[in-house]
């Protein structure tokens, strides 16, 4: 995978559009009823980095961005403002915001991860870049301490104990991530309207697998 560990400019993708996409394929039968199904275990997310009037410093910016990833080459981390965090938006961070497993004993290494739950159904979202100096963890309802019992890989989400959770505790985590996305284009169009600013109008971001 070719990956820069840097974030696109966060006052850039503020008030951008985006969210994430599923793939199903629908067949109408004979009888009118639909068989449906889905080639994708994972939802991709999709955004539009463009929005508009940018100030000609913030175009520079996007500008210089670009071309350090050589386009659609290199792909980057992408701050999703409605989507950020192991919490709700209005509560803070906790080391027992996700469950990420169970321990047995054995098993020292264990994914982030965030559910999204909606009445008796879910979505268990893997979470592979996480935010330097924001992930908390927990076992059976006790935080842990960051570098002596527990470290985070921050280039995958994977977190390693120093010890093995025992057989039965609940392992849980609370952390900022970011999405690993990639242009999805190797064009920008700009076009000044004064001189004091200029517009961007489609900038398309699209998230990548890792």
């Amino acid at each position: 995978m070719q990956f820069h560990e840097v974030r696109f400019p966060a006052t850039l993708s503020f008030g951008s559009v985006g969210g994430p996409e599923r793939r199903t394929d629908v067949v109408t039968i004979s009888n009118g009823y639909e068989e449906r199904n889905s080639p994708w275990a994972h939802s991709r997310r999709r955004y539009d980095a463009g929005m508009g009037m940018r100030s000609l410093d913030d175009i520079e910016t996007m500008i210089a961005f670009f071309e350090a990833r050589y386009g659609q080459l290199f792909a980057f981390r992408w701050k999703d403002w409605s989507d950020y965090r192991s919490s709700k938006p209005s509560l803070d961070i906790t080391a027992f915001d996700q469950e990420i497993g169970t321990g047995d004993g054995v098993k020292s290494e264990f994914q982030l991860l965030k559910t999204y739950d909606s009445g008796a159904y879910s979505y268990v979202r893997p979470i592979t870049k996480p935010v330097s100096g924001t992930v908390r963890v927990g076992v059976a309802d006790v935080e842990l301490t960051d570098t002596v019992e527990f470290s985070v890989d921050l280039t995958s989400g994977l977190v390693t104990f120093a010890n093995a959770p025992q057989a039965g505790a609940t392992v849980t985590a609370g952390f900022e991530f970011d999405v690993p996305v990639r242009f999805d284009t190797d064009r920008i169009q700009t076009s000044i309207a004064s001189f004091q600013a200029g517009e961007v109008p489609n900038v398309p971001i699209v998230e990548v697998r890792i």
